[in-house]
């Protein structure tokens, strides 16, 4: 009895257009993520250095340690 009562439902699915990736865009994408990387790499070592940098001359600036003669004469 139920099934006599019910109609028919028609679904009509719709595909997006697919798009295709070509290879300039898989290199666009290989040398944008590089560069995010280096840059990255860049600014951290940057970082690093200025840390290292303000360490030394506080512990010079406080004699935390001993100058070496070669440093103290700008020995290379």
């Amino acid at each position: 009895m139920l099934l006599a009562l019910q109609q028919t439902v028609m679904v009509r699915v719709v595909q997006d257009p697919v798009t295709e990736t070509t290879a300039a865009d898989v290199l666009l994408g290989a040398i944008g993520l590089t560069g995010v990387l280096i840059l990255g790499a860049l600014l951290l070592g940057a970082l690093f250095g200025a840390v290292l940098i303000g360490i030394k001359k506080t512990r010079e600036k406080y004699n935390l340690e001993a100058v070496p003669d070669s440093e103290a004469l700008k020995i290379i």
